[in-house]
């Protein structure tokens, strides 16, 4: 049986037999023809299980000695169950068999200063009911249950933490009214759920806590939740013989939206007193309202973190296009540098084949041996003009990807020779030794590469080493590494790695992360003082890892001098000299 508890100020009326069964009801505030379905019923319908017992005993008593008695109780007339002031005497009408009947009068108590504290055990109807000791006990002490019932909403109201919230409200309310079990469960109105966030519970029970009841499972629930009133339920303890037990359910609310429900569960046997019902009425109300200011608490702090979160990502986005900003106004400064530096690079050869052409047009020479010089001098100049334009073209393929390179076996001893012809000229004439260096192996080296390409990355490589190297010398060497390697889907035997070392200037560790960037100059005034365009080593790295190599640049500071590495793939394993020892090459 199931109805939503309320309190009103009219009266009850009952007469009935002394087995409890109803003859005549007047309650007149229920909905007419309401009151009539209780006629010829138990007692027990408008009492509930739990309370008949004790009283039926004040009726016995009443006939017994034929005094009335005056307590009050809980009744379920209409869908309401109320807390009543009651009267009940012996009725002074007898039928015609000389059955008597007994009168009860109740009067709705209105509210919490009405309900009055019971003078005596038996106001409660424990008179020779041991089952209802524990609440004899309990009710001895009722005068301190609006001060531990204050202390409780006072403890609520000074957190707004959730999970403090619910098992405070367990806790007091278990303990104040001896509970059974107190569980607070919280309502999703979006899932029509309710989960037991918190419970009390007597050790002889089993836990609840964690399960979700669906709310339209749920009679009790769904009634207290749509009424906004404690809502009583009976209920028989199937697995022993402890005897029926009541349970209060009551929605909490704020600004009449139930955010969670209250279920209060009583001992065997024990039934509600009005105060109780009251007094957890009272609490609800600021439990719930506790709940609502925690949840929005909760709800605000959750939103101040997303917005913390969304901050720090336009921060870090800031930075990042502030970074970006950066980098797009250096490359537009490096550019421009280049463009500046390239200008002049190219204009000096220009200007020396011009001037050695106007030598020679206007007859300057004073010999055949002079103008042949002139001519010599104009068409370096015109050589010198062809790499800078070569280089600009080949960045500009390579920043665009359309760098197309063809792949062949070619010779590492060829190929060093044809650099020393090449490079050896250039360094004795500064005054620079120069040393090449070749594995001593018994057959020919071959690299899988594309000829003038390396060719070109080991003239740029050794032609920087020699530019910036005033004394000393320079040397370029090479050694195998028969580590197998992977390239464009095929194993290779190993690599070669080249090695083109300096005695220069050198250059600091901070600075050499720009040795590779395009456009990138490490210092323009040793730019303009040295010549050159910046690009050396960017088209070097670009062209050497279209090869599937590698390129490396050391140096421990200025003027400490460089080595510059890059390796190439090796076309088939040689055989090294300390191998081959004792045995007669291939003829």
């Amino acid at each position: 049986m199931v109805v939503p508890a309320t309190v009103d100020n009219l009266s009850l009326e009952i007469i009935h037999d002394p087995s409890g069964r109803i003859v005549s009801i007047h309650w007149p505030q229920t909905i007419p023809g309401e009151s009539d379905r209780y006629l010829h019923e138990s007692i027990t319908k408008l009492l509930g299980p739990v309370a008949t017992v004790p009283y039926l005993q004040r009726v016995n008593q009443v006939l017994a000695d034929g005094q009335p008695q005056q307590f009050q109780c809980v009744a379920r007339c209409g869908p309401h169950p109320v807390g009543l002031d009651f009267s009940l005497s012996v009725a002074e009408d007898i039928d015609e068999s000389g059955q008597q009947y007994l009168r009860g009068k109740g009067s709705v108590l209105s509210g919490a200063g009405s309900v009055m504290m019971p003078l005596h055990l038996h106001t409660m109807g424990v008179v020779a009911d041991p089952a209802a000791n524990a609440q004899a006990g309990l009710l001895a002490n009722l005068s301190n249950y609006h001060g531990v019932l204050t202390s409780i909403a006072s403890n609520i109201r000074k957190t707004l933490d959730l999970e403090t919230i619910w098992q405070q409200t367990v806790d007091g309310l278990g303990s104040l009214l001896d509970l059974h079990r107190c569980l607070v469960c919280d309502y999703s109105v979006a899932m029509q759920t309710l989960d037991v966030v918190a419970e009390f519970y007597q050790p002889t029970l089993e836990p609840c806590l964690g399960q979700t009841f669906e709310l339209s499972n749920k009679n009790d629930f769904r009634c207290t939740i749509h009424t906004l009133k404690p809502v009583l339920s009976d209920f028989d303890r199937k697995d022993t013989d402890a005897g029926p037990y009541t349970v209060l359910t009551v929605a909490t609310c704020y600004r009449d939206e139930p955010n969670s429900v209250l279920l209060l569960q009583m001992p065997p046997d024990r039934p509600w007193h009005p105060l109780e019902i009251e007094l957890v009425s009272e609490l609800t109300d600021q439990v719930g309202t506790a709940i609502a200011h925690a949840k929005l608490f909760q709800a605000s702090r959750t939103l101040a973190d997303d917005l913390q979160k969304a901050n720090e990502k336009l921060i870090d986005k800031n930075d990042e296009l502030e970074e970006a900003r950066r980098y797009a106004e250096e490359a537009s400064r490096l550019k421009s540098e280049f463009l500046a530096n390239t200008s002049h690079e190219l204009r000096t050869p220009l200007n020396g084949m011009i001037g050695f052409l106007r030598l020679v047009l206007d007859g300057m020479a004073d010999d055949p041996e002079e103008q042949e010089e002139f001519i010599e001098e104009a068409h370096k100049s015109a050589l010198h003009l062809l790499n800078l334009i070569n280089d600009v073209l080949d960045i500009a393929k390579i920043e665009a990807g359309k760098m197309e390179i063809d792949l062949s076996a070619i010779s590492l001893q060829e190929l060093f020779c044809d650099v020393e012809n090449f490079t050896r000229p250039q360094a004795e004439q500064r005054g620079l030794y120069f040393d090449m260096k070749l594995p001593a192996t018994l057959d020919e080296i071959k690299l899988y590469g594309n000829y003038q390409r390396i060719l070109q990355v080991l003239l740029n490589l050794i032609g920087n080493a020699i530019k910036f190297t005033p004394e000393g010398g320079v040397t370029v060497s090479a050694e195998v590494k028969t580590q197998e390697v992977r390239f464009q889907g095929r194993k290779w035997p190993g690599h070669i790695k080249i090695s083109v070392e300096d005695t220069g200037i050198g250059v600091s560790l901070e600075k050499q992360n720009r040795l590779f960037q395009t456009f990138s100059q490490v210092d323009g005034e040793r730019t303009r003082q040295y010549g050159g365009t910046g690009l050396g080593l960017a088209i070097s790295q670009r062209l050497i890892e279209a090869m599937g190599g590698k390129v490396q640049f050391i140096s421990m500071g200025e003027g400490l001098g460089s080595t510059v590495t890059f390796t190439a793939i090796l076309y088939q394993e040689p055989v090294i000299m300390a191998e081959a020892e004792g045995k007669q090459p291939a003829a």
